[in-house]
């Protein structure tokens, strides 16, 4: 598990980025989003997510929100 914040949203084109904690940058889409979704989240928010490498390179899943304590 990654953890890392929101640095970009496209709600229109349905994607966005995530800057992790070491530094690398993440390419999201809506589908890779988990309840409440895609629509919910912000620039800014820290998530938690999965990782997969595509042949246009790493993309995140399983996106999550991040439990605060």
């Amino acid at each position: 598990m990654l953890y890392g914040r929101i640095i970009r949203i496209e709600p229109d084109r349905g994607f966005g980025f995530i800057h992790d904690d070491s530094g690398q940058d993440w390419y999201f889409v809506r589908d890779g989003v988990r309840d409440p979704g895609f629509d919910d989240l912000w620039t800014g928010e820290r998530v938690g997510f999965g990782q997969e490498w595509t042949r246009s390179g790493p993309r995140a899943i399983d996106i999550h929100h991040e439990q605060l304590d």
